[in-house]
């Protein structure tokens, strides 16, 4: 009798204790996940319709600049990548910002040539030239079937009816606020009319926003560059001292390019091409990391851990040295992500002990020769794949609304090295590849993401968080293909990051304190911060779609139809 109860326990604690502690949204007719759950459910609405992955997206684009104004936006900047398994493309649109024709390599310094980090981040000089309205124009008008009014038309409804604020919003005004205050647009915007603090549960209107997309709406993406929109542009950059111009809006255009590819493990990676450093990177660790069996040796232990570590620090010392606008600089893309290379990088690595990385110098790619922010990621029932990321680059940008206009500007201007050698705001030493030129787009790190097996899309991916965006992104794509997780399982366990200098393993919570032990018996620094990136993402596996919303943010939604 004492046995057949303790068979009949162990069942039951069997029953209860299987399957995933982290559960995706799964669907068999298409997924969304973004950033916010208004936008998601917006996007998942034109799906609903008949709509594809690229309506959805740009309908998503702009949502989420009315209600996730610190980071979704009009007045930055971004990229895209479709994949579209009828035709066999991958496209990746570049719509990232660029310098003023007036810009000047010294512009940020002072008199005595030293870098002053509140120029290319406060000021009006700080924005580049906004390319979110024309990139997601460009997008839908190729690839897509709603027309832009159609794809506008839930963020207008959300920005002149409303909507209620949750509390991450009313948590970023507060502390944002003293950035924010001193601008009569940004005041006008965030703050209540007596000037106190909008509360969660209240209705967050907003009558400027409102109005100029409409405007978009009813006389196309070309009247930001050239109509009303971009004449309260260039009033509010003439009235504080900035460089932008009405000529420099109307030359504005977004690029269509290849985007960077790898393999691994049998898998084909996209990812988005420079002016990004994304793309290159990611393929270049895991070129490095191939050759050892990641699987085997765990996740997140101390080898593994190691290995990740160590082929960081090399890809972001070639960052430092070789990334830039391939319109303005030769950037050695085959060397870097070639197999060869990596093998050579492989050849420095111990097992043993870490590198210093004051070691470490840029590589030698050239003989193998033949860049706050929000991701969403979209796949549709026939085929179609979208991954999209964009950003004002800090959170709520320069902190600078365009007075009548209702939005930010960004201040991506600090992504260029304001001086050779000298850490921008994430930390990133930059060279003379991307120095400010006019013109020019800033090297990001932005890196949507598209993998695919066998021709079929599997695991559309990115992240926001400056620098640790590669990192993060890389981690999604080797918790699924090495360590055989979930889509919610990968963007839901801790993250490492390296990026070369500081000399630093940053962890977040819930790495073994055995682990950060031996990483430290390595000659590892390790450094417990806090959480890293937003990895909204999904896959599609037997014609299964599974959505991870990255619980990072909180709120964060996958949706499916």
């Amino acid at each position: 009798m004492f046995t057949s109860i303790s068979v009949g326990v162990a069942h039951a604690q069997e029953a209860i204790l299987e399957g995933e502690r982290f559960n995706p949204e799964v669907s068999e007719k298409g997924m969304v996940a973004t950033s916010h759950f208004l936008a998601s459910e917006v996007a998942r609405d034109v799906l609903a319709k008949g709509g594809n992955a690229v309506d959805a997206a740009v309908t998503a684009g702009f949502a989420l600049a009315v209600t996730q104004p610190r980071s979704g936006n009009i007045g930055g900047g971004g990229f895209m990548l479709v994949s579209d398994e009828k035709s066999g493309e991958v496209i990746a649109i570049d719509y990232r910002e660029k310098a003023p024709a007036a810009a000047f390599e010294t512009m940020f310094q002072n008199d005595e040539g030293e870098a002053v980090s509140e120029l290319s981040r406060y000021t009006h000089n700080a924005s580049g030239v906004p390319g979110t309205v024309a990139g997601l124009a460009l997008a839908l008008e190729k690839y897509g079937t709603l027309s832009l009014a159609d794809a506008l038309a839930p963020a207008i409804r959300l920005a002149e009816d409303g909507f209620a604020l949750p509390q991450r919003f009313v948590d970023g005004i507060r502390d944002t606020r003293e950035r924010l205050e001193p601008w009569p647009g940004s005041s006008k915007k965030f703050f209540k009319e007596d000037g106190s603090l909008y509360q969660v549960g209240d209705i967050f209107k907003q009558p400027d926003l409102a109005a100029t997309l409409k405007r978009i709406a009813e006389q196309g993406s070309q009247e930001f560059y050239e109509g009303k929109t971009a004449e309260l542009i260039a009033a509010q950059m003439e009235k504080n001292g900035g460089l932008m111009t009405l000529e420099d809006l109307a030359n504005y255009e977004p690029a269509i390019r290849e985007p960077s590819h790898g393999t691994y493990r049998g898998y084909d990676i996209y990812a988005m091409s420079p002016p990004s450093s994304g793309g290159v990177h990611i393929v270049q660790m895991l070129n490095i990391l191939e050759s050892y069996n990641i699987g085997e040796m765990g996740f997140n232990s101390a080898r593994t851990i190691h290995v990740m570590a160590e082929a960081m620090k090399r890809a972001y010392a070639d960052r430092s040295e070789y990334l830039g606008d391939t319109d303005f600089v030769e950037v050695p893309l085959k060397g870097i992500t070639s197999k060869g290379y990596a093998d050579e990088l492989r050849s420095q690595i111990s097992m043993d002990k870490a590198t210093p990385s004051d070691t470490i110098a840029p590589g030698n790619p050239l003989p193998y020769e033949s860049n706050e922010t929000t991701h969403f990621s979209i796949a549709d029932g026939n085929g179609m794949a979208v991954s999209n990321t964009y950003t004002i680059n800090f959170s709520y940008g320069s902190g600078i609304v365009v007075e009548g206009a209702g939005f930010l500007l960004n201040n991506e201007m600090d992504d260029f090295s304001a001086k050779p050698g000298v850490p921008n705001a994430y930390g990133l030493i930059g060279g003379e590849a991307n120095k400010v030129e006019p013109n020019k787009r800033m090297l990001s790190s932005m890196t949507p993401t598209i993998v695919k097996k066998d021709g079929k899309n599997f695991l559309v991916t990115g992240s926001p968080g400056g620098s640790r965006i590669i990192t993060t992104t890389l981690q999604v794509l080797m918790n699924v293909i090495d360590h055989d997780m979930n889509i919610q399982t990968a963007v839901s366990v801790p993250r490492i990051h390296h990026q070369w200098l500081p000399d630093e393993i940053r962890i977040e919570q819930g790495i073994s304190p055995d682990t950060i032990a031996l990483l430290e018996s390595l000659g590892h620094s390790v450094s417990k911060q806090e959480a890293m990136g937003a990895a909204q993402s999904l896959m599609i596996e037997d014609g299964v779609f599974s959505g991870g919303a990255d619980p990072r943010r909180s709120t964060s939604s996958a949706m499916g139809l």
